[in-house]
């Protein structure tokens, strides 16, 4: 009988950390700073990045976070539950070397950093959806870099020991897709002023020219890897 490792966070985390590490090598030139990785069980997303979300006591120095989503591990593949890792990083590659745009939105710049580490940006998760937007997955490049790099990890022994046992959260309704809504509502953020229109909609307020956002689309961090 196998004896369950008595130290599970250790051994969870240590497993992210060393994908990182990994990947920050082969993927990004090493250039990428420290982040901290965590599990966030997040409504319909794979994964998240937020910008300067800690601090070590005493330090002024702030490091980003990484997130995520334990509830699909169980029905994802190892390579697409990392290929999730690969997005978020990009996501913070973008933020200290690029110039992101809007929260949360996709620029094309950003697209160009995922197609250089072999993922290709769709808002379907599939080719051919569009490669911008508020809400974005992405899909495996053939022979890529990304496919390579995560080839070598697994045929090196590599898996995620732990998943969540729970794939619904109770009380809540799951959809296939929730992003498939018609209409969204976006409220201005100054005066509070109502508009409808699509999730990737951008509208701009006509009395205070303040953006007009959606809550419902909105996530804690930027560049939320939603389900598809």
């Amino acid at each position: 009988m196998t004896m369950i490792n008595l130290k599970p966070t250790e051994e969870a985390y240590a497993e992210l950390q060393k994908v990182y590490d990994h990947f920050n090598r082969e993927l990004f030139g090493g250039r990428l700073p420290p982040c901290l990785i965590i599990h966030a069980r997040k409504g319909q997303t794979f994964g998240y990045y937020s910008p300067d979300r800690w601090q070590r006591s005493g330090q002024s120095r702030q490091i980003d976070e990484i997130a995520l989503n334990p509830q699909h591990f169980r029905t994802r593949s190892v390579e697409e539950v990392l290929s999730t890792l690969a997005h978020e990083m990009t996501h913070l590659e973008h933020h200290h070397f690029g110039k992101p745009g809007r929260k949360g939105y996709h620029t094309r710049e950003w697209g160009d950093l995922m197609r250089a580490i072999g993922l290709y940006p769709s808002h379907t998760g599939k080719p051919g959806g569009k490669e911008t937007g508020q809400q974005m997955s992405h899909n495996i490049l053939k022979d890529g870099q990304f496919e390579k790099s995560v080839s070598n990890l697994i045929k090196e022994g590599f898996s995620l020991s732990w998943s969540d046992t729970i794939q619904e959260v109770p009380g809540e309704e799951v959809t296939t897709n929730p992003r498939k809504k018609s209409k969204w509502k976006f409220t201005c953020s100054e005066c509070g002023q109502n508009s409808w229109g699509k999730s990737d909609t951008k509208i701009i307020c006509g009395f205070d020219m303040k953006p007009m956002i959606c809550p419902e689309l909105e996530s804690d961090g930027e560049g939320a890897t939603v389900t598809t």
